[in-house]
Formats: C-alpha cells, sequence, structure tokens
C-alpha cells in the first residue's frame, strides 16, 4: 500500500529553514515510527515550505520526502491555494493509494481533501474549539483555521480523532470518525541511558510558553507553595516566542523565583534532554484550559512520573486507570495547590511502575496498526462504490 502522509515540516514552523534534515511534530512523528516498520507500507512524506531547504528525497528504506516550496502568497491569505495546488501536482506523480492530512491547524487537511485520491484526516487541535475557548476575533488567524477546518471535515472520508473529546466535537462535522489517539515515540519507552540522579521534589512543565498552558497561572501555584515553606523545584520547558506580551510576563515573573532556587525556564530541549529531565524529575504538572489529546501527559506516565493535571479534553483518557493520577477541573487552582501541598509533605512519592499502561495504548507499532486497517477500510468502501 502506498501512503502518502501530509505533514508540517517543523523547520517552517520555526522558521529554522538552515537545518539539513526535515522533522515534524511529536505525534506525526511517533506514527512514522511504526508504519515504517509494517511490511508491504510505501510511505510518502509531502510537506510545503515557504523558502526552499534541503530535502533528502529518502528518510528510511520504504519512507520518501518531498519538500514542495510555496511563496507566501499560497498560504492562508490564499485559502492554501499554492499549497493545495503544489500538494496535487506531486500526488499525480506518486499515485498514492490513499492520502492522509496531518492538522487542520494549517493546509495539510485542505491538501488531502483537494488532492483527487481517497482520503482521511487526524485532528490534533480543534480549531474551532481553540477558537472559541479563546474568544478569538472575526478575521484572526484561530478564527479562519476554524472557519477552514469546518469546511475541510465533511470533504473527507473520515476524521482520526484522538480522544472522546475530539470525537464528540468532530462527529457532528464529519461524514465518518474513529477514535485512534496519538501515539508517543518509541523514545520514551527506552529504559534510561544512564543511571538517573533523581530530583525528588522536582516538578515539570512542558510546552509552548502561552496562554494554550497556562505558565504564569503556574507560577503562581509555585509561589503559594514557596510561601508555605515547601521545598522543591519547578522546571518549565518549552518554545518561548519573546515578541509575545504573554511570554515577556512569564520571562519576567520567573526571574526571581530563579533567583531564589526554585523555579526555572530551560528553554527547548531536545528528545534526549527532555527524557533525561523526567527521568530526573518527579512529577508532570499540565493544566491548560483546552486539550484534544495532551501527549506530553502520555510522555511523562511512560517515564513513570506522578501526574498532576486539569480535567479537559484527552487528559481524562489518558489518565484513565493509571494509579496516582490527580485530575482537577480546569480553574480550580487551590485544589491543585492542596494536591501538591499534601504530595510534597508526604516525601513527594513517584507511582508505583505505570509505564505499561502506556505503552499497551500508545507504542507506534499499537497505534501504526490501527491506522492500516482504518486505510484498507477506506479503500474497501472506495472500491465497492466505483
Amino acid at each position: 500500500m502506498k501512503v502518502a502522509f501530509l505533514t508540517t515540516d517543523n523547520r517552517e514552523h520555526y522558521k529554522d529553514y538552515s537545518t539539513p534534515m526535515p522533522h515534524f511534530g511529536t505525534a506525526p512523528e511517533a506514527v512514522l515510527q511504526g508504519l515504517s516498520r509494517i511490511d508491504g507500507i510505501e510511505l510518502h512524506i509531502v510537506s510545503c515550505i515557504r523558502r526552499k531547504v534541503s530535502a533528502p528525497k529518502q528518510l528510511a528504506p520504504n519512507v520518501f520526502f518531498h519538500s514542495l516550496h510555496v511563496s507566501k502568497y499560497g498560504w492562508i491569505r490564499t485559502g492554501y491555494q499554492g499549497c493545495i495546488r503544489a500538494v496535487r501536482r506531486k500526488l499525480r506523480e506518486i499515485q498514492p493509494d490513499i492520502v492522509h492530512g496531518q492538522g487542520t491547524e494549517l493546509d495539510s487537511a485542505l491538501d488531502a481533501i483537494f488532492s483527487g485520491f481517497p482520503n482521511v484526516i487526524t485532528i490534533h487541535g480543534i480549531m474551532a474549539e481553540i477558537a472559541r475557548v479563546f474568544k478569538s476575533p472575526v478575521g484572526s488567524f484561530p478564527w479562519l483555521a476554524a472557519r477552514l477546518e469546518d469546511f475541510t471535515l465533511k470533504r473527507s472520508s473520515g476524521v482520526f480523532c484522538n480522544s472522546e473529546h475530539t470525537e464528540r466535537l468532530v462527529r457532528p462535522r464529519a461524514r465518518r470518525t474513529w477514535r485512534v489517539p496519538n501515539a508517543v515515540r518509541e523514545q520514551f519507552f527506552a529504559p534510561p541511558a544512564r543511571t538517573i540522579i533523581e530530583r525528588k521534589k522536582t516538578l515539570m512543565n512542558v510546552g509552548v510558553i502561552g496562554p494554550g498552558k497556562r505558565q504564569l497561572e503556574l507560577l503562581k501555584v509555585a509561589e503559594d507553595l514557596r510561601q508555605a515553606g515547601l521545598d522543591f523545584q519547578f522546571l518549565f520547558v518549552g518554545n518561548a516566542a519573546r515578541e509575545n506580551t504573554y511570554t515577556q510576563e512569564f520571562l519576567k515573573r520567573i526571574k526571581p523565583m530563579e533567583e531564589a532556587g526554585y523555579a526555572r525556564y530551560l528553554g527547548l530541549k531536545s528528545l534526549d534532554e527532555l527524557i533525561s529531565l523526567l527521568d530526573s524529575s518527579a512529577a508532570m504538572i499540565h493544566f491548560p484550559p483546552e486539550e484534544s489529546f495532551g501527549l506530553v501527559v502520555a510522555e511523562a506516565i511512560a517515564r513513570n512520573l506522578k501526574l498532576f493535571a486539569a480535567r479537559v479534553g484527552g487528559i481524562v483518557d489518558i489518565a484513565k486507570g493509571v494509579p496516582g493520577a490527580e485530575l482537577f477541573e480546569r480553574d480550580d487552582w487551590p485544589g491543585l495547590t492542596s494536591a501538591l501541598t499534601v504530595w510534597l509533605r508526604g516525601g513527594a512519592p513517584r507511582p508505583p511502575e505505570i509505564a505499561h499502561i502506556m505503552r499497551q495504548r500508545y507504542h507506534p507499532d499499537v497505534i501504526a496498526k490501527r491506522h492500516v486497517e482504518i486505510y484498507q477500510e477506506v479503500l474497501a468502501q472506495t472500491q465497492n462504490r466505483s
């Protein structure tokens, strides 16, 4: 089976055009790991980018990469017409059996429905819900992305929904849905590469610094814990766009905490660095107002961390049946602070062995197998109609 996998090259996302190799979002990267190991699958990754970059033709024996240069006029200001046309031309050359568009945030889903081939879409972030939760003004990027999402979903053969929350919000707008969680990259299931020096009272938060992950509110929690005389270290990892006013306020607020020694901002980390930090920490704190899946939560549990998180979106699915996981209502900051206080005073214990739960549910091989089953189902239905 020949599969065209449409996704964003993160060199475009981060405007990092000098990096020689393409790299992708964590969820697409994880499922690609599994798909690349399935016999009989030929993968063609297709990505649009605003600048010409180095583009290796092959990433693995059965994985090919196609980087398509599209000028700035071919993106959202024209409804991604340049991307749609460039991808359509390339797919006519590839002649895939099925096209899989990754996400409605940018062009991938639109490229899939206009490809001229049987196609499915994966929802990563629900743009309509993001626009609603953050009250995005008319004409803003989230507002436009939500309109395009509505247009796209009903025109695909079906939509992969990564949680019960996602499926509930997408089902009324799609021909068909399947519940398929995001995969966790296989590196998170590997044993520690070296002896870990555990910092028993180290807390971690991982995510882009911004209102979508609410790090400013978490700094207030850290201040309250410190004022209660508790001993801990709170580490923040993630990209920070310094021109953003939220980020500027976060960096300003955390500076005296860094000087006092109980909170630190570490910036972006490589995959190996992130796993090492998780292995030497005790708990993950994740408190977004909206979350379609919450991949960082599954990654942390795969490294056997205690979880404190908001009871929103896909986090509920991930935490179900996980010993020691504690969930709180969306804005229950007092509840979170109280639970952390009890846990820290109790010695900040890690939970019993729980990583095996994530392996059974979210390993790339498990999720990739389900992808192929759905591809075969869609192709069989297409052949029956023709």
